[in-house]
């Protein structure tokens, strides 16, 4: 039996395909293993949204090519820097054995059995029941593929093709599958969740999915990457009345000066943006908002800027994530006059983030004294790490509690706030 390893690189809609594959792999009789080194097969589903990820997809190809002059056979890049560079990779990485793009996903065992000479691989990712690669008690979903929005920075329409929905039957199923092996909380995820549907059903269905997974009996249920023009009435109200769907709003408005943003060819704009924050903190005053910035777009004037930085310290983000631009081939940006230098980028960079340094440890002293639902992730030593509905697996703080007697990772626990600091709060069981 050969033995296969595997490198997930990127967005969790990434780690989705993975497990989807390992699921193919292993119906089909291969081992899979934790260690590369002693992997037959190594595959490494690569990221190639931005420069820092493909960076770090082609120094993890490198590394794991050291495999090959031991134990591994056969060295396999897929997923989107696959795609997105394969005539040049294939060129200047010959230790890699083969490149598969994501629209390559419905003959991948053709491919592989083509590359694996004794191989006899069959199956269809999309047939196959996924390998759960993270903890046991939380699951992502990948409701649609691909992106229709084509912001001028974003290489991910070139990549991942057109929006297609999945159908809300198949999504429902899965969730059913992941509830009855024990998932507490599950995740669903595409580039733009809130467009969910609207090719298939001619809607915007995202609430009426939501509804419907609600019922299931999930104790968390969350859902990423809402942009602003989307977030409607409708699906307000449906986190708002339903306890087990996180008031947790994920919307990345990347700008708020209308220049900027229709230089970036966004679909909102400043009034959008400000109304639908408003909206939701009026509907739901537990909500937790988090966004994601570009600061240095091409033309960003000191104007621009400075609008987007009192803009932040007005809203007071309860999460915040911030990108340099990005120079990336082939998008309209890329052409775009006046590139901002890297320097000035920087200093823009450093200026947010020490200002939602400041927001952040303001929002987590008004949390002191507050009692919530806990989710433990891990115990180490005398210490409890976990997460509440407020933060989001991988990408928000932990809560840091004192450890009590028969706690247990992935069980839920009542706790209240005791010390804040910027990122990260202190608790106690209660």
């Amino acid at each position: 039996m050969q033995k296969i390893g595997f490198v997930s690189l990127g967005c969790s809609k990434n780690l989705v395909d993975t497990e989807k594959l390992i699921g193919l792999l292993k119906k089909n009789k291969y081992e899979i293993v934790n260690d590369s080194a002693q992997a037959d097969i190594i595959i490494v589903n690569t990221c190639g949204f931005i420069n820092d990820a493909k960076e770090e997809s082609i120094n993890t190809l490198l590394e794991m090519a050291d495999y090959k002059k031991k134990r591994c056979k056969y060295l396999i890049a897929i997923g989107c820097l696959a795609k997105r560079y394969k005539k040049e990779l294939i060129k200047v990485m010959p230790e890699v054995d083969l490149f598969i793009g994501p629209d390559e996903y419905d003959n991948i065992s053709n491919i592989l059995n083509n590359l694996l000479k004794e191989s006899n691989i069959k199956g269809c990712m999309n047939d196959i029941d996924r390998v759960i690669s993270t903890p046991n008690y939380m699951a992502y979903i990948k409701i649609a593929e691909g992106c229709n929005n084509k912001c001028t920075y974003c290489a991910i329409p070139y990549i991942r093709g057109k929006y297609i929905s999945r159908m809300m039957e198949d999504i429902i199923v899965e969730a059913k599958k992941l509830y009855e092996i024990g998932v507490k909380e599950i995740i669903l995820v595409a580039q733009d969740t809130s467009k969910y549907g609207i090719d298939i059903y001619g809607k915007e269905a995202l609430p009426e999915l939501l509804q419907k997974i609600s019922k299931i009996g999930f104790t968390w249920i969350r859902f990423l990457y809402t942009y602003p023009e989307n977030v409607t009435d409708e699906l307000i109200n449906v986190v708002k009345k339903n306890k087990n769907i996180c008031p947790y709003f994920d919307i990345p408005i990347q700008h708020i000066s209308n220049p900027v943003l229709r230089k970036m060819g966004r679909k909102s704009n400043k009034s959008t943006i400000e109304s639908v924050i408003q909206k939701i903190r009026n509907q739901i005053p537990n909500s937790i908002i988090r966004t994601t910035l570009i600061v240095g777009f091409p033309g960003e004037t000191e104007d621009d800027f400075n609008e987007l930085y009192n803009f932040v310290k007005k809203i007071g983000f309860d999460r915040l994530g911030v990108f340099k631009y990005s120079k990336e081939d082939n998008t309209p940006a890329a052409k775009i006059s006046g590139h901002i230098h890297p320097k000035t980028k920087q200093k823009r960079y450093n200026e947010i983030m020490n200002l939602q340094q400041e927001i952040s440890l303001y929002n987590n002293k008004n949390k002191v004294g507050k009692e919530y639902e806990m989710l433990i992730e891990d115990i180490k030593g005398k210490k409890v790490y976990g997460r509440t509905y407020m933060d989001a697996p991988e990408i928000d703080g932990f809560i840091i509690c004192d450890i009590v007697d028969k706690v247990k990772i992935g069980t839920f626990v009542k706790i209240r706030i005791i010390t804040a600091n910027e990122y990260d709060l202190k608790g106690e069981i209660i």
